[in-house]
């Protein structure tokens, strides 16, 4: 009943909290405020509706009327802060509530924020979070500086004068840019490599409705007829949006690459399509989860290997993958279908020239990029668990998740998922060859457990 309740109130503030965003009339400062602390989890009614006067303001959307009251809010604001403070002091990981201050967020415009708050609600909503803010916008890292600076440099454990540099060449690596594991007494691997972009042209899946879902969907359907067209991928789309919205008649305009709920589960568990984001109570906060499944989908090229999820944490999501020993031939692959698609009319990604490529959440800035490795050490995780090679590979710099991916389990036979950790201010080029170090570091561990 609670978490009913619960995702009854997140649905109804997001909607307050977008007609508010799309209708500046609204936005006295005290009632944006309210409109936050009620999102925030402190009660509309009891304590809240007991603190404000009875000047109201009603928003509406098509689906949803809130109406939030304005006048004596500071009791609220207090309110609101002293949970902050709360979380604070029992969760001192939680790095949004660590470098969220309210100098800073009354020094804001109303407009402001509210899309800030946007940013920061996943955070104090969910009190375990390790960063707890999510960009709404491109421009969010460049608007918020002075809160999302902060989180960067903890996070990624960099000075304030650092900035991105991308560089995919990897020549100068392994034996003239080849990375064979077979040269560790490795088997083939199965391999993927991913990154994350956005679109400058579109707000960040946290900030987007059901209408501009569809909109980047069908947007993105020009590059992919592109890749279907191209001898070097062909493939196919496959969506879960139920329809592309209504016609000036009302009527439903069907999506043409629409799959049934049997094919989506069939994709899921070949790890070809990502899983409902809905379940998730971080995204869910944070409005990325919105929707669903409306703007969500992938492209998946003729062989197998290449992939685009859109409508996932980030827009897109670009990955290759394949059985192999060289590491190398994955990563160059993605390149190249980096390049082309990015040459496709109507595509430019979001960039910053301090972070590098933009993604929603702080920890994927700069590179986006994920490189990793299924792999047996089945001596390490004797108890069935990753505990112990997880306390090996932070040290390294890696991390270690389950088969089918984070907060999954590992494999039977001791297979799990590795990688490098690092995404910002480093290089593309080092991340794999960091991977391909960390494949030896690890397996000397083995030996020796």
């Amino acid at each position: 009943y609670q978490r009913r309740v619960r995702g009854q109130q997140q649905v109804t503030m997001r909607a307050a909290l977008r007609s508010l965003t799309s209708r500046a009339s609204f936005l006295r400062a005290p009632t944006a405020r309210a409109a936050l602390v009620g999102a925030a989890g402190i009660s509309f009614g009891g304590l809240s509706y007991a603190m404000m006067d009875a000047t109201t303001t009603t928003t509406t959307t098509t689906t949803t009327t809130t109406t939030v009251k304005s006048g004596n809010s500071s009791a609220i604001e207090e309110a609101f802060w002293a949970k902050v403070a709360e979380i604070r002091a029992a969760n001192p990981e939680n790095r949004c509530v660590k470098y969220l201050s309210r100098e800073y967020f009354d020094s804001l415009s109303a407009e402001d924020q509210v899309v800030f708050f946007n940013c920061i609600r996943t955070g104090v909503e969910n009190e375990d979070s390790g960063l707890g803010c999510y960009a709404m916008k491109p421009e969010d890292y460049e608007t918020f500086s002075q809160f999302f600076d902060q989180i960067i440099q903890d996070y990624h454990k960099a000075d304030a004068s650092a900035v991105h540099e991308t560089d995919w060449d990897i020549s100068s690596v392994g034996e003239n840019g080849v990375l064979d594991v077979t040269k560790l007494g490795l088997p083939q691997l199965s391999m993927r490599v991913r990154v994350g972009r956005n679109l400058e042209a579109f707000n960040l899946p946290g900030m987007m409705d059901r209408a501009e879902r569809i909109k980047f969907e069908q947007a993105m359907l020009g590059a992919f007829e592109a890749l279907v067209k191209d001898p070097n991928y062909g493939g196919a789309v496959y969506s879960l949006s139920p329809d592309h919205g209504v016609d000036a008649n009302g009527n439903k305009i069907a999506n043409p690459n629409l799959i049934s709920d049997a094919q989506y589960q069939q994709l899921v568990k070949k790890h070809v399509m990502f899983k409902d984001m809905d379940a998730d109570p971080y995204l869910k906060s944070a409005g990325i989860a919105s929707d669903w499944p409306y703007g969500r989908g992938c492209w998946q090229s003729a062989d197998g290997q290449c992939i685009i999820w859109f409508g996932e944490e980030d827009q897109l999501r670009i990955m290759c993958m394949k059985t192999g020993t060289q590491l190398n031939s994955v990563f160059n692959r993605l390149k190249t279908m980096l390049d082309t698609v990015e040459k496709i009319d109507g595509i430019k990604f979001a960039h910053s020239d301090k972070y590098g490529y933009v993604t929603s959440c702080p920890s994927n800035l700069g590179t986006g990029m994920r490189a990793s490795v299924h792999i047996k050490v089945p001596n390490l995780t004797r108890d069935g668990t990753d505990t112990k090679c997880k306390q090996i590979c932070k040290p390294l710099g890696l991390s270690v998740r389950g088969t089918g991916g984070e907060h999954t389990p590992i494999g039977a036979d001791g297979t799990i998922d590795l990688s490098p950790s690092a995404r910002l201010f480093i290089k593309e080029r080092d991340i794999v060859a960091a991977l391909y170090q960390g494949i030896k570091d690890l397996m000397e561990e083995e030996k020796k457990a």
